[in-house]
C-alpha cells in the first residue's frame, strides 16, 4: 500500500450548497468502499486556501488512488489532485543513493 493525498476544490454549485456538504462525503465515502475496499482512510481535513479539503489515504496503487478522484470528482462536482506521499526517512535514503 502507498500514502496518496488528495485536494480538492468544490465546484462553484457545490460549494453554495452546504447543506449538502455532509451528504455528499458520506455518499463519496459509501462509493469508494464498495468500489475500492482496500483504500483505507487516513485523514480528512476542510482547508481554507485554493483547495476545499485534504485527504489522506492508503490504496494498492496509482490505478485505484486514481478512482478514488474519480469518484470525487463524479460525485461531489469538484476537481481533484492527487500526489503520491513517500516518508521523509525513506526520500532522505533515496536522494543519498541518488548522490
Amino acid at each position: 500500500m502507498s500514502t496518496y493525498m488528495m485536494v480538492t476544490k468544490l465546484s462553484e454549485a457545490a460549494s453554495s450548497a452546504t447543506a449538502s456538504v455532509q451528504d455528499t462525503g458520506r455518499e463519496i465515502g459509501q462509493r469508494v468502499h464498495e468500489l475500492c475496499p482496500s483504500v483505507k482512510w487516513i485523514s480528512h481535513y476542510a482547508t481554507l486556501g485554493p483547495y476545499d479539503f485534504v485527504d489522506i489515504f492508503e490504496a494498492k496503487d496509482e490505478a485505484e488512488a486514481s478512482q478514488v478522484a474519480l469518484i470525487t470528482r463524479g460525485v461531489g462536482r469538484a476537481t481533484t489532485e492527487v500526489w503520491i506521499a513517500m516518508p521523509y526517512e525513506r526520500y532522505v535514503n533515496l536522494a543519498k543513493k541518488a548522490a
